[in-house]
């Protein structure tokens, strides 16, 4: 057994869900915040058999999509005490999925 942990944007788990669901697979979420751009994550959980792995992969990935985000760079304390700095918006891509798998030694259902 395996247990796959999905950190995906806000925007992408209804459809994640959805699909998850649609193909039989139980999932739990917990909500979280990102470090970088402090922007609310979701933390997806399934427990999966080891031949369900690929399949459980693709939906991640046509389900979690990369999107254009304008960020404001701000400089550390540090920085701005020796440098003049514009804060002209930076665009980064953000989205996806990061997707860790473990190995499971015991699972119980209660």
């Amino acid at each position: 057994m395996l247990l796959v942990l999905a950190i995906v944007q806000d925007q992408d788990t209804g459809s994640l869900l959805d699909s998850l669901i649609t193909h039989h697979y139980r999932a739990t979420i917990i909500p979280a915040v990102s470090g970088f751009l402090q922007e609310q994550n979701v933390a997806v959980m399934a427990v999966i058999e080891g031949e369900q792995l690929g399949d459980a992969l693709e939906i991640i990935q046509a389900n979690c999509h990369t999107r254009p985000h304008h960020v404001n760079p701000i400089p550390n304390s540090d920085e701005v005490a020796d440098m003049v700095f514009l804060t002209s918006p930076v665009d980064v891509e953000v989205g996806a999925a990061s997707v860790f798998v473990f190995d499971i030694v015991r699972f119980e259902r209660f």
